[in-house]
Protein backbone atom coordinates (compact mmCIF):
# COMPACT_ATOMS: atom_id res chain seq x y z
CA UNK A 1 0.00 0.00 0.00
CA UNK A 2 1.25 3.66 -0.81
CA UNK A 3 -0.34 6.55 1.06
CA UNK A 4 -0.25 10.10 0.44
CA UNK A 5 -0.77 13.33 2.42
CA UNK A 6 -2.27 15.56 -0.16
CA UNK A 7 -2.54 19.53 0.71
CA UNK A 8 -3.92 21.54 -2.53
CA UNK A 9 -4.76 20.84 -5.54
CA UNK A 10 -1.72 21.62 -7.38
CA UNK A 11 -0.40 18.46 -5.33
CA UNK A 12 -3.02 16.29 -5.93
CA UNK A 13 -2.47 17.26 -9.88
CA UNK A 14 1.37 16.62 -9.54
CA UNK A 15 -0.01 12.76 -7.32
CA UNK A 16 -2.28 12.22 -10.31
CA UNK A 17 0.48 12.83 -13.07
CA UNK A 18 3.05 10.64 -11.30
CA UNK A 19 0.20 7.67 -11.03
CA UNK A 20 -0.62 8.06 -15.02
CA UNK A 21 2.75 6.69 -15.57
CA UNK A 22 2.01 3.40 -14.04
CA UNK A 23 -0.74 2.62 -16.10
CA UNK A 24 -1.14 -0.09 -18.46
CA UNK A 25 -3.72 -1.52 -20.69
CA UNK A 26 -6.15 -3.50 -18.88
CA UNK A 27 -6.03 -1.44 -15.91
CA UNK A 28 -8.60 -1.15 -13.55
CA UNK A 29 -8.97 1.85 -10.83
CA UNK A 30 -11.53 2.27 -8.40
CA UNK A 31 -11.95 5.49 -6.49
CA UNK A 32 -13.12 5.35 -3.33
CA UNK A 33 -14.40 8.21 -1.31
CA UNK A 34 -17.00 10.82 0.02
CA UNK A 35 -19.21 13.13 -2.14
CA UNK A 36 -16.86 15.94 -2.58
CA UNK A 37 -13.90 14.89 -1.94
CA UNK A 38 -11.91 14.74 -5.12
CA UNK A 39 -12.26 11.46 -7.08
CA UNK A 40 -13.02 13.57 -10.15
CA UNK A 41 -10.43 15.83 -9.75
CA UNK A 42 -8.08 13.75 -9.36
CA UNK A 43 -9.31 11.34 -12.28
CA UNK A 44 -9.23 14.93 -14.17
CA UNK A 45 -5.90 15.76 -13.68
CA UNK A 46 -4.97 12.06 -14.34
CA UNK A 47 -6.34 11.95 -17.80
CA UNK A 48 -5.29 15.53 -18.87
CA UNK A 49 -1.70 13.95 -18.29
CA UNK A 50 -1.94 11.23 -20.84
CA UNK A 51 -3.96 13.60 -23.29
CA UNK A 52 -3.14 17.42 -23.23
CA UNK A 53 -3.31 19.47 -20.24
CA UNK A 54 -6.44 21.78 -21.99
CA UNK A 55 -8.45 18.54 -22.13
CA UNK A 56 -11.92 19.10 -21.53
CA UNK A 57 -12.48 16.65 -18.64
CA UNK A 58 -16.08 16.80 -17.23
CA UNK A 59 -17.37 14.40 -14.52
CA UNK A 60 -19.80 11.85 -15.99
CA UNK A 61 -22.40 12.14 -13.27
CA UNK A 62 -25.45 11.72 -15.61
CA UNK A 63 -23.83 10.34 -19.00
CA UNK A 64 -21.76 7.78 -16.74
CA UNK A 65 -19.21 7.21 -18.82
CA UNK A 66 -16.52 9.32 -21.09
CA UNK A 67 -14.20 7.91 -22.78
CA UNK A 68 -10.40 9.45 -23.92
CA UNK A 69 -7.97 8.29 -26.63
CA UNK A 70 -4.25 8.28 -25.36
CA UNK A 71 -1.63 7.55 -26.92
CA UNK A 72 -0.98 4.60 -25.62
CA UNK A 73 -4.47 3.24 -24.41
CA UNK A 74 -8.13 4.36 -24.36
CA UNK A 75 -9.16 5.72 -20.97
CA UNK A 76 -12.53 4.98 -19.99
CA UNK A 77 -13.97 6.94 -16.96
CA UNK A 78 -17.37 5.95 -15.35
CA UNK A 79 -18.81 7.51 -12.59
CA UNK A 80 -21.72 5.22 -11.10
CA UNK A 81 -23.33 7.63 -8.42
CA UNK A 82 -26.38 7.39 -10.47
CA UNK A 83 -26.76 3.50 -11.36
CA UNK A 84 -29.71 2.07 -10.82
CA UNK A 85 -29.08 -1.77 -10.65
CA UNK A 86 -25.31 -3.22 -10.75
CA UNK A 87 -26.00 -4.90 -14.02
CA UNK A 88 -26.64 -1.82 -16.08
CA UNK A 89 -23.45 -1.73 -15.81
CA UNK A 90 -22.57 -4.01 -18.64
CA UNK A 91 -24.79 -1.44 -20.84
CA UNK A 92 -21.80 0.87 -20.27
CA UNK A 93 -19.32 -2.03 -22.12
CA UNK A 94 -17.49 -2.30 -18.96
CA UNK A 95 -16.39 -5.73 -20.06
CA UNK A 96 -14.82 -3.83 -23.42
CA UNK A 97 -13.55 -1.37 -21.00
CA UNK A 98 -11.50 -3.61 -19.27
CA UNK A 99 -9.66 -5.50 -21.76
CA UNK A 100 -9.02 -2.68 -24.25
CA UNK A 101 -7.70 0.24 -21.82
CA UNK A 102 -7.91 1.59 -18.64
CA UNK A 103 -11.08 2.31 -16.81
CA UNK A 104 -11.45 4.80 -13.93
CA UNK A 105 -14.69 3.54 -11.80
CA UNK A 106 -16.14 6.45 -9.33
CA UNK A 107 -18.59 4.68 -6.82
CA UNK A 108 -17.34 1.29 -7.36
CA UNK A 109 -19.51 -0.07 -4.88
CA UNK A 110 -22.58 0.48 -7.37
CA UNK A 111 -21.23 -2.51 -9.16
CA UNK A 112 -22.16 -4.84 -5.92
CA UNK A 113 -19.98 -8.47 -7.25
CA UNK A 114 -19.32 -7.38 -10.50
CA UNK A 115 -15.94 -5.45 -10.10
CA UNK A 116 -13.08 -7.89 -10.46
CA UNK A 117 -11.40 -7.00 -7.27
CA UNK A 118 -8.52 -9.73 -7.64
CA UNK A 119 -7.18 -7.09 -10.34
CA UNK A 120 -8.44 -3.93 -8.88
CA UNK A 121 -6.50 -0.90 -7.70
CA UNK A 122 -8.38 0.66 -5.47
CA UNK A 123 -7.75 4.35 -4.77
CA UNK A 124 -9.56 5.46 -1.53
CA UNK A 125 -9.57 9.50 -0.48
CA UNK A 126 -10.31 10.36 2.78
CA UNK A 127 -10.78 13.90 4.14
CA UNK A 128 -8.88 14.56 7.53
CA UNK A 129 -8.90 18.14 8.29
CA UNK A 130 -7.27 19.94 5.37
CA UNK A 131 -5.60 16.99 4.26
CA UNK A 132 -6.43 14.74 1.79
CA UNK A 133 -5.40 11.34 1.84
CA UNK A 134 -4.76 9.20 -0.83
CA UNK A 135 -4.52 5.25 0.11
CA UNK A 136 -3.58 3.08 -3.13
CA UNK A 137 -3.87 -0.52 -2.15
CA UNK A 138 -4.65 -3.52 -4.38
CA UNK A 139 -4.60 -7.84 -4.27
CA UNK A 140 -3.12 -7.64 -7.15
CA UNK A 141 0.44 -9.13 -7.32
CA UNK A 142 1.39 -7.20 -10.63
CA UNK A 143 -0.03 -3.69 -9.02
CA UNK A 144 1.47 -4.42 -5.73
CA UNK A 145 4.59 -5.30 -6.99
CA UNK A 146 3.91 -1.58 -9.55
CA UNK A 147 3.18 0.15 -6.16
CA UNK A 148 6.06 -0.81 -4.56
CA UNK A 149 8.44 0.06 -7.28
CA UNK A 150 6.90 3.68 -7.54
CA UNK A 151 9.68 6.25 -7.10
CA UNK A 152 8.55 9.03 -9.06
Amino acid sequence: MKQFQINSLAETKNLACRFAKLLRTGDIVALEGTLGVGKTAFTRFLIQSLTTDDEEVPSPTFTLLQTYDTPCFPIYHFDLYRLEKPQDVYELGIEDAFVEGVSVIEWPDKMGGILPSHKVLKIEIELRKDVRVFNFSSQNRTWIERLASWTD
